[in-house]
């Protein structure tokens, strides 16, 4: 069931949902959070739809947020709120409200989405694109406990990276994370089948694709070892190799769907390892609502100490200084052995 507002209010629209729901026969509401969803017009129906498909996993009210373009200075000073209301089929297992903004409303649009958010659940704020550089502090990002943003739809993905560290807030987190998951899950445990010393990480991707460098700061952080960042034709991550003082330890992804395991002293392993669709990153982040302290200790660790080459390394100096767009070097400092350890950590320290 669809229905369409024009020049309407949230109390209209709250009144249409529970008319819509009437005439469907589901009076209860059944939903676990509000999804906000602030984008434009041009990528409003892949957001809508990747949202669609992690409601079957996660029903909620998903609010799409869409601040249109007035085009001349009399439309900029008019202010209207379009609705288009879902409900059904047309929503999937929840509820579905694009609203579009024009003129004035545009900059106060926390005052249309508040009256419309589920009581007693929680809100989630995921900008697809055109992110702020502190999402924490924008009208619509105070609203929620979680915050989802993507860096890699940024023109410069690193220096979004860096403005991430600087305002990083609990509750913040980046679908660019979220891709690397499996790499992280796939390394640990590839190091937890070994007993011996990490010395040495490379990360090998496509340039400009802020997940290579989040996979090196995370490697860096958690294993205190130089860690090489060098670029490949893609297609995103394409490999891990860990030089170890046993043998080195190769996770090899060239086709960006299988991968090669390698590890000294075993027989090579083909894993599934492929990149996933944006429906089910933003299903894994519906999945937990805390904070997420791991991803906060590897964006601190700071991208500018991935150019940097490990000290009392002139080999490194000198190269870098030749080639310094192709590989970076990274070291971390020693950390306390109070501190929280992953596993990761735990199998190189063996």
């Amino acid at each position: 069931m669809k229905t369409d507002l024009t020049d309407t209010t949230a109390s209209k629209i709250n009144k249409a949902l529970v008319l819509g729901r009437r005439a469907i026969g589901t009076p209860a509401i059944g939903m676990v959070l509000t999804l906000v969803i602030v984008t434009d017009e041009e990528n409003a129906y892949d957001a809508l739809k990747a949202a669609s498909d992690a409601a079957h996993e996660h029903p909620s009210r998903t609010l799409v947020v869409i601040k249109r373009v007035s085009r001349s200075p009399r439309d900029r000073t008019t202010s209207r709120l379009d609705a288009e209301v879902r409900l059904g089929a047309d929503a999937g297992t929840g509820e579905t409200i694009v609203l579009r903004l024009y003129g004035d409303v545009v900059d106060h649009a926390q005052s249309v989405v508040l009256p419309l958010l589920l009581p007693d659940a929680p809100v989630v704020v995921w900008w697809p694109v055109n992110a702020p550089l502190d999402p924490a502090k924008d009208p619509l990002g105070a609203l929620a406990q979680r915050r989802v943003t993507d860096t890699y739809a940024c023109e410069e993905p690193i220096r979004e990276l860096v403005a991430r560290a600087d305002a990083y807030a609990p509750g913040d987190t980046d679908l660019s994370w979220t891709r690397i998951t499996p790499w992280r899950s796939m390394l640990a445990a590839a190091l937890d089948q070994v007993d011996c010393q990490v010395q040495a990480v490379e990360v090998e991707g496509e340039e400009y694709n802020p997940s290579c460098e989040l996979l090196a700061m995370w490697l860096a952080d958690r294993l205190d070892v130089p860690v090489r960042r060098t670029v490949s034709s893609g297609p995103g991550l394409t490999a891990v190799r860990m030089d170890t003082d046993c043998g080195p330890v190769v996770l090899d992804r060239a086709d960006g769907s299988l991968a090669n395991l390698s590890i000294q002293g075993q027989p090579a392993r083909a894993v599934a390892l492929k990149r996933r669709e944006t429906a089910e990153l933003i299903a894994e982040e519906l999945r937990r609502l805390d904070p997420d302290d791991t991803y906060a200790s590897a964006l601190r660790y700071g991208v500018d100490r991935l150019n940097a080459p490990a000290k009392g390394d002139r080999a490194d100096e000198d190269a870098l200084a030749v080639a310094a767009p192709v590989g970076t070097v990274a070291k971390a400092p020693a950390k306390d052995a109070a501190q929280e350890k992953t596993p990761v950590r735990k199998a190189a320290a063996k």
